[in-house]
């Protein structure tokens, strides 16, 4: 039975959500983290269908419910977030689950040119709750949407094989400049894009690449910190927050590498270079699992 010592769960396809959980670390300091990477499985968004998202969804959060009695579960992947999530709510309606989807409603209200581009995975750009959102607010602002096949490997990829700096420069910045030029004209005028949606938490880790070809004036969103903040609020309103006497006690203003665990369904050495290049975090906070799908019944149910 989880109370509040239990830890957040996080999971991704990959390292990708590792971006989530550096949102979480800095607004939930005391708190303890499980992270899973199925990076064995990766990337969901570009060839994986519903099916295939939902199995290993409730097999993840089966996972760690059995083995870390999480207390709350973020699902740091959109795509994962698309496909999975009711059903996630609706077999295990006693575990708080918090989902993660294109900033597209923020979107609509912060843009001032009323033209907002969107990338994401294929899986997450055809899914119903993204077109769910466009036509929700699509009154607001008009959103020119594009799926950037292989983004989110190269990402993956990146940390996977050590390549020298050029070289892997060169396989993500290709990627950038091919969709962000295929979205459009960017800029303050009419017409113009003048924000873009990073819809998938993998994308926060090519800011710099993005930023290289926008400009400084084009605005980012992504879903990190608000994510983190829903996370507080669900967790205040159970009262599974860490008591703030221990948390005052403990006195640090980052949660601590010793509250992190790190673990992938892939390759170890991929998720201990990113820990370390993205979060700082050491070797040891990392393993490797195995993560078996649930039974049919389960699937069924």
């Amino acid at each position: 039975m989880s109370h509040s010592q239990s830890p957040i769960g996080i999971f991704d396809s990959g390292v990708g959500g590792l971006s989530v959980l550096q949102a979480l670390r800095h607004e939930l300091p005391h708190e303890q983290f499980v992270y899973l990477a199925d990076s064995g499985n990766a990337p969901y968004g570009d060839a994986r269908g519903d099916a295939f998202v939902q199995e290993r969804t409730l097999a993840i959060a089966q996972y760690l419910r059995e083995h870390h009695d999480i207390k709350i579960l973020v699902i740091a992947c959109n795509t994962a977030t698309a496909a999975a999530v009711e059903l996630l709510r609706a077999q295990m309606p006693d575990l708080p689950v918090i989902g993660v989807e294109p900033a597209i409603k923020p979107a609509s209200f912060s843009s001032q040119t009323h033209h907002v581009g969107v990338i994401a995975t294929r899986g997450t750009i055809g899914s119903g709750r993204v077109a769910r959102l466009v036509d929700e607010h699509g009154q607001r602002a008009h959103f020119h949407l594009m799926a950037c096949d292989g983004l989110a490997k190269a990402i993956e990829r990146s940390t996977e094989q050590p390549l020298p700096e050029n070289a892997e420069t060169t396989e993500t910045r290709a990627l950038c400049t091919r969709y962000i030029s295929a979205l459009g004209q960017f800029g303050q005028k009419t017409g113009q894009m003048d924000t873009l949606v990073l819809g998938c938490t993998h994308y926060v880790f090519v800011k710099d690449d993005l930023r290289a070809l926008l400009g400084p004036d084009i605005q980012f969103l992504d879903t990190g910190a608000p994510v983190a903040r829903q996370t507080r609020r669900m967790l205040e309103q159970r009262s599974l927050l860490v008591p703030e006497a221990e948390a005052s006690a403990a006195g640090h203003h980052l949660a601590l590498p010793t509250q992190i665990r790190l673990m992938t369904t892939g390759s170890l050495h991929a998720l201990q270079a990113a820990a370390q290049r993205w979060l700082e975090l050491p070797d040891n906070c990392c393993s490797q699992v195995a993560v078996t799908s649930p039974s049919a019944e389960v699937m069924a149910a």
